[in-house]
C-alpha cells in the first residue's frame, strides 16, 4: 500500500535523514533512521515495534523513528533520501521501478499474499464481475486501480462500470456498505475484526484469483543509493528488524502487548486475535523471515506488462535483494 505524507512528517523526515558519519557498535550516539509505515499500526508491522522496544535496533547502533502515512509518495521519499526505510508492496515497488523510481525491496514481512476483495454479505459480491455497478473504496494508488483493471479484465467484466472512490487509510468498518460496496483489505487485520464482530464477509482473496497475484505485500524498501552509500546501515537495520519478526513469530502474544503499547488507540483483543493469526504467516514456508524469490517477482510485473498496465517491463533481479537478511 501507498503512503501519504503531510508536511510536518516531511519536515521530519528532512531534518532526520542526513547520514553524515557512519555508526559503529561502540559509538554512544546512535545513528537516527526513519521509517514510514503504510498505515496506522497494525500487526503487519509489528516486528519493527518489537525491534524497537525489546532494543534490536539500539544494540545495532539505530535510532529508528516509526512514521505514519498521510499524504505523499513513500518510493519517491525513499528514493530521494528523505526517508531511510518505509513498509511498501511488490505491487508499489513494481509500479516505481517501471517509472524509474530506484527503490528497492529488502525484505518480505509477509511470505504470501493475504489480501482479499471484501464486500458485506449483503452486497452480494460473489465473483468479480459483480463488481460492475458497485462502489469500490480505495487509497488512491494508480497500481491499485491497475490491478483492480486486471482482475475485471481476467474475469470478462467492465472496470468502467466500476465507481472508484478514494477514501485513503479510513477505517474499513466505517465505510464499507456506506461510502463503498467493495474494498481491498489484508485478511489478518479486517478480515479478523469481521469475525471478532461477527460481520459476515464476502472474500475474494487475490491467489484463488491468478497464482501469479502470490505476491510479497507487505515488503520492506531502501533506496539504491542507500545500499550503494549506507551498506552497513541497511544490513544492520535489517537484522534487528528480523530479530522482531522472529521474535513476533515465537511469541504472539507478548508482541501484540508490545504494539499495544506502542500504539495504545488500538483494539487489544483485535491485536492479539490478529497477531495470533498472523505470527506463523511471517515466514510461513520460507526458509527465514523476509526471503523473496525471483520467480515471484518475474510472475507479477510479467502479468502487469502482459495487461500493459506498467509502461515497460522492469529488470528483476535489481527490484529485490536478500543479501542484508541474517
Amino acid at each position: 500500500m501507498p503512503l501519504f505524507l503531510s508536511a510536518s512528517i516531511i519536515a521530519v523526515l528532512l531534518s532526520g535523514c542526513a547520514h553524515t558519519t557512519s555508526s559503529t557498535l561502540n559509538t554512544p550516539q546512535r545513528e537516527k533512521v526513519t521509517v514510514l509505515l503504510d498505515w496506522f499500526p497494525n500487526t503487519n508491522h509489528t516486528g519493527l515495534y518489537v525491534a524497537r522496544d525489546k532494543g534490536y535496533f539500539r544494540t545495532q547502533g539505530l535510532d529508528v523513528t516509526l512514521l505514519q502515512p498521510e499524504e505523499g509518495s513513500s518510493s519517491q521519499l525513499v528514493a530521494t533520501g528523505k526517508a531511510d526505510f518505509a513498509v511498501s508492496s511488490q505491487e508499489s515497488v513494481t509500479q516505481a521501478r517501471a517509472e524509474n523510481i530506484p527503490v528497492v525491496s529488502i525484505a518480505a514481512i509477509i511470505q504470501h499474499n493475504t489480501s482479499a476483495f471484501a464486500s458485506l454479505e449483503n452486497a452480494d459480491i460473489k465473483t468479480v464481475k459483480d463488481f460492475e455497478g458497485k462502489r469500490y473504496g480505495g487509497w488512491g494508488s494508480p497500481i491499485e486501480e491497475a490491478v483492480l483493471t486486471a482482475v475485471m479484465q481476467d474475469a470478462g467484466a467492465d472496470y468502467g462500470k466500476v465507481k472508484n472512490i478514494t477514501i485513503g487509510t479510513t477505517d474499513f468498518f466505517s465505510t464499507i456498505g456506506r461510502e463503498s460496496d467493495f474494498q481491498w483489505i489484508f485478511y489478518g487485520w479486517d478480515g479478523v475484526e469481521a469475525e471478532r464482530r461477527g460481520t459476515k464477509l464476502n472474500l475474494i482473496f487475490l491467489t484463488d484469483l491468478n497464482p501469479l497475484l502470490d505476491y510479497y505485500t507487505p515488503v520492506l524498501i531502501t533506496s539504491e543509493q542507500h545500499i550503494k552509500e549506507q551498506y552497513d546501515l541497511v544490513k544492520r537495520f535489517t537484522a534487528a528488524t528480523s530479530q522482531g519478526y522472529t521474535f513476533a513469530i515465537a511469541h504472539p502474544d507478548e508482541a501484540a502487548d508490545i504494539l499495544i503499547k506502542a500504539a495504545p488507540e488500538l483494539n487489544a483483543d483485535l491485536v492479539h486475535k490478529s497477531q495470533v493469526w498472523l505470527s506463523p504467516r511471517y515466514q510461513d514456508d520460507a526458509a527465514r523471515w523476509g526471503e523473496q524469490k525471483g520467480d515471484v517477482w518475474k510472475g507479477y510485473a510479467t502479468w502487469l506488462s502482459e495487461r500493459n498496465l506498467i509502461p515497460t517491463m522492469i529488470r528483476i533481479e535489481a527490484a529485490y535483494t536478500n543479501q542484508f537478511l541474517p
